[in-house]
Order: C-alpha cells, then sequence, then structure tokens
C-alpha cells in the first residue's frame, strides 16, 4: 500500500505547483493546464474499473469449486452473468491470465490488485479529511500504525488505529471519479 499511497500526493496542486515547472524558464504549470490535467485523471476509469473486475471476477469464478472443463466457455458464462457490456473486454483475459494458475501464489488473488488501491485511496482520504494533504497528526498515526508496525499486531487492528474504521470502496470511487466529491 505505501507507494501507492505516496503517488496521491503527485495529484495534490501545491506538489504540482512546486515541481511541474517548464524546464526552460522554471515557470510553474499555467492554472488552466493544472485543472485539465488533474481533471484528465478519471477520464475513462468507468471503462478502466469494469475491465478489471471483470478479470477478478472470472478469475474468482476460476478457483471456487471444480476447475472449468472449458475455461473460455467458463469466462463467457461468467461475463454474462455479469451482464458485462459487449463494448467493455476483460484487461486480462483467460489466455492471458498464465499467473494466476502458476500457483497458490495468486490463485483467485487478481482482486488483490484492486483491494490494495482502496485501501491506498481511503488512507489518503484521511489526509483529505483532515483538510490538508500534510496533517501532521494523520502522518504521525500513519507513520506509527502502518509504515513502522510492520506485522507488531493484526494488520486490520493497525489499520483500525490509523484510521478509525476499514477501508471502504468510496474513496476509491471518488477518485476514479465515479462517485460525487460531496
Amino acid at each position: 500500500m505505501p507507494s501507492q499511497l505516496y503517488e496521491h500526493w503527485l495529484e495534490v496542486p501545491s506538489v504540482l505547483e512546486a515541481h511541474a515547472r517548464h524546464y526552460e524558464t522554471g515557470a510553474p504549470m499555467p492554472a488552466d493546464m493544472l485543472k485539465r490535467l488533474l481533471d484528465a485523471g478519471t477520464y475513462d476509469q468507468g471503462f478502466a474499473t469494469v475491465e478489471f473486475v471483470s478479470s477478478a471476477l472470472v478469475d474468482l469464478e476460476f478457483h471456487t469449486g471444480t476447475p472449468p472443463a472449458d475455461p473460455m466457455q467458463r469466462q463467457a458464462e461468467v461475463l454474462e452473468g455479469l451482464g458485462m457490456p459487449r463494448a467493455i473486454r476483460m484487461r486480462h483475459a483467460t489466455p492471458h491470465f498464465a499467473h494466476v494458475f502458476s500457483g497458490d501464489g495468486y490463485s483467485s488473488g487478481y482482486y488483490s490488485y484492486m483491494w490494495s488501491e482502496v485501501m491506498d485511496a481511503d488512507a489518503f482520504a484521511a489526509f483529505e479529511e483532515a483538510g490538508d494533504p500534510f496533517d501532521p497528526d494523520t502522518a504521525a498515526r500513519l507513520e506509527r500504525f502502518i509504515l513502522s508496525a510492520g506485522g507488531s499486531e493484526d494488520a486490520e487492528a493497525l489499520y483500525l488505529k490509523f484510521r478509525g474504521k476499514m477501508p471502504g470502496v468510496e474513496a476509491l470511487l471518488k477518485g476514479r471519479g465515479l462517485l460525487d466529491a460531496a
């Protein structure tokens, strides 16, 4: 989670104003360009979310019960059951899923990529809720209960100490432009 969490600070306007500078003049990025850049961050996120989640759900289905005799047929059945839009394809269709069948390390684990995004978005939301992306109290809790705690306690207990609640999908959906910011 930490490396993905750090990426959120790349979109903080004050960070971009300080570091996104013209290579010759050193002038900061113009405000209108900065706004367009940040607004573009949610472009096509509905599509990207559906293509990823469909791959994760097919992966989970493949690792539930008896392996399918015809994986491509089972993939089609799962997608049909989901009501998968024909215009969107899975990010990784069954023939591309070799890593999820290479041993128990990835078995039904493709969803974990999205889960880590849920966690990092929720963790950054703690800073947003504090009203400052560099809030010292929130940063201290992050350092104490997440970054330096390691396996000293159960991961759920540590996250609860940091955040006061378990992560929800709301911050991820908001960040992808799929949930109102209100």
